[in-house]
């Protein structure tokens, strides 16, 4: 639920349309493009412009778990 919070909170709606759409194409995993596994990390993250979207896969099942414009903090935790 954070991340669709996280999403519904951007205000160029083309941007946000681009994101759901990236978001969709994740159907193909793991052949998307723009996709890439995090070093030391269990996630993933697909890149859209400076956005990224970090997610996990477990058993075929893609769980989003955050939607952040790219800057120095996007990767720590």
């Amino acid at each position: 639920m954070k991340a669709l919070r996280q999403l519904r909170k951007i205000k160029n709606k083309r941007q946000q349309a681009k994101i759901y759409d990236a978001v969709d194409g994740l159907k193909d995993f793991p052949n998307c493009p723009n996709v890439k596994k995090l070093k030391n990390r269990s996630e993933y993250r697909l890149r859209i412009g400076s956005w990224r979207v970090l997610f996990t896969e477990t058993l075929e099942i893609i769980s989003i778990e955050e939607v952040r414009k790219r800057n120095e903090r996007t990767y720590s935790e």
